[in-house]
């Protein structure tokens, strides 16, 4: 219920950057889905997202990945950076 009143509040503000911290956590799979369908949307929009997360399917709905390992920041393909996750 909570991430879906952020997404209300965020939308009022009709953002150009999203600022995603863990936006899919402690969701169950159904709401799971619909946040990153809402964030897909917002992209496909020409809005940023920059999210944090630890879910890696939610992190393969992304066009580029970062990954932190050992306090440093790791960049490359999405399929490099989640098969060594």
């Amino acid at each position: 219920q909570q991430q879906r009143v952020a997404l209300a509040r965020m939308l009022a503000n009709d953002p150009l950057i999203i600022l995603a911290d863990e936006p899919t956590g402690n969701l169950d799979p159904e709401t799971r889905d619909q946040v990153l369908a809402f964030l897909r949307q917002f992209n496909e929009e020409g809005r940023t997202i920059i999210m944090v997360t630890h879910d890696l399917s939610a992190a393969e709905c992304a066009r580029r990945t970062l990954r932190l390992s050992e306090g440093r920041i790791q960049a490359g393909s999405d399929q490099n950076l989640l098969k060594t996750a």
